[in-house]
C-alpha cells in the first residue's frame, strides 16, 4: 500500500508540473504587438505610449513589437486574426479600415467576429491639410481647385479601404464635381513625407498626424461636429464650410478571437488601468493624441454600427465585395 500511496503521489506532482498557466500567472513571457502600419506613424505613436504605461502595471513581461504595414492596415490586421490564440500576440486596429476590408476586399478576416477588442483608446478626427507654403488658405480653395483642374490636384490618403479612403469616398460622392487624384501610401509616416516633400498637394489625415508636422502644416479644416479648441483651436469644421464631411479614425486594440476568455479579462483590466492613468493621459494629449477609452464590448457594439455607412458608400462607388 505503502508503494502504491508513493505511486499516486509521485504521479500527482507530475500532473501539477504539466498543468497550465492559470489566469494569474499571465502573462508569463513577454506579448507580441502587432502595428499594421509603418513606424512613426500615429498607430505606432500611441502604441509606444501605453507600452510605457504597461510596462508601470505589468513589469514583468514587456511588448515586442512587429510591424507588418501595407494594404491600409490589412496585412497586419490578418496577422492579428490569423494569431495562435494563446494570448501572447494582440495588436492594434483602426476602425474604419477592419470593416471597409471586410466589405470591400478579400479580406482573411472579418472585423465582427475574427477578433475579441480589449479596448478603443483613440478617437482621431480627420482634416484636410497643405504645406504651410500651400496657395491654398480654405477648404473651400481645395475643393475649387479640384472642380477647376479635375484630375490634377494630388490628394494623399493612407490606404486603400482605409477611414482615409472612406472620408475620400464621402466627399466624391457628396461633390462629384470637385475630382481629385487619390495617391495611397502604406501609413500616415509616409503620407507626412509626401506632402512635407510637395509629392502631394493635400492630404486627408489624421489630427495627430498633423500634430506632428504642425509646425510645416496649415490645417483648413476638421471633419468633425464641432471644432477641436483642445489641440486645433480656430480651425473651422468642414461643415462650417459648406462641406458635410464627418470622418474619425477610431484606434484600439484587440487579440484573435479564441484567446481564453481569462486571459481577454486580464488583458482589458490592465488596458482599462492604463486609460485611466493621469500620467497617461496627459502623455498623450502631449503627443497630439486624441485619447478616448471604450471598453472592449462597448467598441464590438460600436463596430457594428459603421457597417451600413461603410456598405453604402462602398456599393455606391462600386466597391462593394460581392
Amino acid at each position: 500500500m505503502k508503494m502504491v500511496s508513493k505511486f499516486l503521489m509521485a504521479l500527482g506532482l507530475a500532473g501539477m508540473m504539466v498543468m497550465p498557466a492559470t489566469a494569474a500567472d499571465y502573462p508569463s513571457k513577454p506579448i507580441n504587438m502587432i502595428i499594421a502600419f509603418t513606424a512613426g506613424g500615429s498607430s505606432d505613436v500611441q502604441a509606444r505610449i501605453m507600452q510605457k504605461y504597461w510596462n508601470k502595471y505589468n513589469p514583468d513581461q514587456g511588448w515586442v513589437f512587429i510591424y507588418k504595414p501595407g494594404a491600409g492596415g490589412m496585412i497586419g490586421f490578418t496577422e492579428i486574426a490569423k494569431a495562435k490564440p494563446d494570448g501572447y500576440t494582440i495588436g492594434g486596429m483602426n476602425v474604419p479600415h477592419i470593416v471597409l476590408q471586410t466589405l470591400g476586399q478579400k479580406a482573411q478576416f472579418n472585423a465582427l467576429d475574427s477578433f475579441k477588442y480589449i479596448c478603443q483608446v483613440v478617437n482621431d478626427s480627420q482634416v484636410v491639410a497643405v504645406r504651410k507654403d500651400s496657395p491654398y488658405k480654405s477648404a473651400k480653395e481645395v475643393f475649387e481647385a479640384a472642380k477647376a483642374n479635375p484630375g490634377k490636384i494630388k490628394l494623399g490618403l493612407v490606404g486603400p479601404m482605409s477611414g482615409h479612403h472612406l472620408m475620400y469616398l464621402d466627399a466624391q460622392k457628396q461633390y462629384p464635381e470637385s475630382k481629385f487624384a487619390p495617391v495611397f501610401y502604406k501609413g500616415a509616416a509616409d503620407q507626412n513625407a509626401a506632402i512635407l516633400g510637395g509629392e502631394i498637394d493635400v492630404m486627408f489625415g489624421n489630427l495627430n498626424d498633423v500634430m506632428r508636422s504642425i509646425e510645416e502644416l496649415r490645417v483648413l479644416g476638421i471633419a468633425a461636429d464641432k471644432e477641436n479648441t483642445q489641440f486645433l483651436p480656430g480651425v473651422p469644421t468642414l461643415k462650417s464650410q459648406g462641406y458635410d464631411l464627418v470622418s474619425d479614425i477610431r484606434r484600439c486594440f484587440a487579440a484573435p478571437k479564441d484567446i481564453a476568455p481569462e486571459h481577454l479579462a486580464k488583458l482589458r483590466a490592465i488596458f482599462k488601468q492604463i486609460c485611466e492613468d493621469k500620467d497617461y493621459i496627459a502623455e498623450m494629449v502631449k503627443a497630439g493624441q486624441p485619447e478616448q477609452y471604450m471598453d472592449g464590448e462597448a467598441f464590438h457594439a460600436w463596430v457594428r454600427t459603421q457597417f451600413a455607412k461603410s456598405e453604402k458608400l462602398l456599393n455606391d462607388a462600386g466597391l462593394l465585395k460581392k
